[in-house]
């Protein structure tokens, strides 16, 4: 989600280690032109909140021996982002210290105002001198910020209901277009939750949510059993039971904004002679509140598992 401008990332970071100054040739390591230009040519901002406070770093190859204030413009031309409404600039200028080689744009999201589906971005131009403009690094006058509404993660969010579509249905379960599940929250394994009656009855599934990278919010699975092979295909195959693994290919993710599950995942047969892979499918589980879910129940528009039918039933 985040792309970095890594060539010139790696020639800031060798002069940032040089101990030349502006005003000081004793010291002095480097002699080039002294430059002033955004560390990061596209950053992807997380707003969780109205609070939070991003730096969009700028970087210059001298410290000097004095202030350095500069101005930063957005280019409402390539934005669609409005100031004031989707975010705000701490400041139109930034200043690098005496001594120093780094300053930071400070903007702050407002989580509020935007939406889970906008695509909202803003390109903000550094106002420097032209002689004092590396023309090697021309791009890094300007520097693009896109606005990522990002839920927190809650796993109370995927307890409960959810309606359950995939392809797998369209090749192997006539007349099925969605069925009504239940979750619940796993109490042995961290972010974790247990998928009753997944497709089948009697054969739950877990997935698990990583939350180390807000940006990139992904579910994994381990391999496990999917169903028999006598109840899926009406016979046995290899050892009778088919298995769910995730594969490689294809990205499985999760949104907290949206309540809903992306997910591939690949069968096989253990133990079955020649290719004993079913195939890889896609599926979509988007969770319900218990009020639809009822309403879904008594409707009978949906194949609704077991697990819902008991809750449903004792009510």
């Amino acid at each position: 989600m985040r792309k970095i401008n890594y060539g010139l990332m790696a020639m800031l970071a060798v002069l940032l280690f040089a101990t030349s100054s502006c005003g000081d040739a004793d010291r002095q390591t480097y002699d080039g032109p002294n430059y002033v230009l955004f560390s990061d040519t596209l950053t992807v901002l997380a707003v969780q909140n109205n609070e939070e406070v991003f730096d969009i770093p700028v970087a210059a190859t001298q410290a000097c021996d004095y202030d350095r204030t500069m101005a930063v413009e957005v280019i409402e031309k390539k934005s669609n982002a409005i100031e004031g409404k989707h975010y705000t600039i701490e400041s139109n200028t930034i200043t690098i210290k005496a001594g120093e080689r780094s300053a930071n744009v400070r903007i702050r999201g407002n989580y509020d105002a935007i939406a889970v589906t906008d695509s909202l971005g803003l390109t903000l131009r550094l106002l420097t001198e032209k002689e004092n403009q590396w023309n090697m690094y021309e791009n890094n006058y300007e520097a693009k910020v896109v606005l990522q509404k990002c839920c927190p993660f809650d796993i109370n969010l995927f307890n409960g209901y959810a309606v359950l579509t995939s392809t797998y249905m369209q090749e192997f379960m006539a007349n099925v277009d969605s069925r009504l599940v239940k979750t619940v929250i796993d109490t042995e394994e961290e972010n974790t939750i247990i998928m009753k009656d997944f497709f089948y009855d009697g054969y739950d599934v877990k997935i698990r949510f990583t939350t180390n990278d807000i940006l990139n919010p992904l579910i994994e699975m381990d391999e496990q059993v999917f169903a028999s092979t006598a109840e899926a295909f009406g016979t046995n195959y290899g050892d009778g039971y088919i298995h769910l693994y995730q594969p490689k290919s294809g990205l499985s993710y999760y949104s907290a904004c949206e309540k809903f599950i992306f997910q591939y995942f690949t069968l096989y047969v253990p133990g079955m002679a020649g290719n004993n892979v079913v195939g890889t499918f896609a599926s979509a589980i988007e969770w319900v509140s218990a009020d639809e879910a009822k309403k879904l129940y008594l409707e009978g528009s949906m194949l609704v598992s077991e697990s819902v039918k008991t809750d449903f039933e004792k009510k």
